[in-house]
C-alpha cells in the first residue's frame, strides 16, 4: 500500500528481516517510558540499567515470537527506509497469553519471573474482555522513529493497518490498549472507540477499538 502525502510515497507493507533490528530500536525508544512496563519490569532511578536491560530482552523476545508465528510485522517506509513500525496479532493464532514454554524461560531469564507472568496476565485479562468480538487484530507495539514525530507518520501507518484490517473478512476489527492521553486522542480520531477502562499495576488505561467497517 502506498500513501502519498506532501509530495511523498510512504509505502505500507510487511517488514523485511534485515529491518528487525531497526523495528526493536524503534519501538524501544517508543516503549521505555511506558507506564505499564516501567512497573511490570520494575523501573529503578538507581538502576536504569537493569530496566533497560529488560525492556530490551521483552521486545526482542516478542518480536521474535511474532516472527515466527508469521504475524503481521508492519512498517511505514520512506524512500525504502523504515520509520515506524507496527506490530499485530491475530486473536484466533497461536500466539496466545500461555506462551509456548521456551518463549517464557527466555524471557523469565532475562526478565524476571514475576514480570513475565504480569505480562502474561495482562495479555490473558485483554483477551478476556475482547471475547465478545470473535476474531480480531490486536496492535501490541506501534512506534515512530523520534526524529519524525508529529509528522503524521503514525496516522499513515494506522491508516494502512485498516487496509491489511479489512483483508480478512473474518476480522471485526482492531483493537488497542493505551495508556497516555495524547496517544488515545490519535486513536480516537483515527476511528477508535472506548471499549473498557482496565487497570494494571495502578496504571489505568483504555482498550480501544476500531470496527473493520469503521
Amino acid at each position: 500500500m502506498s500513501i502519498t502525502a506532501h509530495a511523498e510515497t510512504f509505502s505500507v507493507q510487511y517488514i523485511e528481516a534485515e529491518d528487525i533490528s531497526t523495528a526493536a530500536s524503534l519501538i524501544y525508544q517508543a516503549y521505555h517510558d511506558d507506564p505499564v512496563l516501567k512497573t511490570m519490569l520494575s523501573y529503578d532511578d538507581a538502576n536504569k540499567s537493569a530496566y533497560e536491560k529488560k525492556l530490551r530482552a521483552l521486545i526482542r523476545e516478542e518480536l521474535s515470537s511474532f516472527w515466527q508465528e508469521k504475524q503481521p510485522l508492519i512498517g511505514l517506509y520512506r524512500s525504502g527506509k523504515l520509520k515506524a513500525v507496527a506490530c499485530m496479532f491475530d486473536s484466533t493464532s497461536q500466539l496466545q497469553a500461555q506462551r509456548y514454554w521456551h518463549w517464557r524461560l527466555k524471557l523469565m531469564l532475562s526478565a524476571g519471573y514475576l514480570q513475565t507472568n504480569q505480562l502474561i496476565e495482562k495479555e490473558q485479562t485483554i483477551r478476556d474482555t475482547l471475547k465478545e468480538k470473535g476474531r480480531y487484530y490486536f496492535l501490541a507495539f506501534i512506534a515512530v522513529d523520534p526524529h519524525f514525530h508529529g509528522q503524521g507518520f503514525g496516522r499513515y501507518l494506522l491508516r494502512g493497518l485498516d487496509e491489511l484490517v479489512k483483508l480478512n473478512s473474518e476480522s471485526s476489527g482492531l483493537a488497542v490498549f493505551v495508556t497516555r492521553n495524547e496517544h488515545t486522542a490519535l486513536f480516537k480520531s483515527e476511528g477508535f472507540i472506548t471499549f473498557k477502562q482496565l487497570t494494571f499495576n495502578q496504571v489505568a488505561g483504555e482498550l480501544l477499538f476500531k470496527d473493520a467497517l469503521g
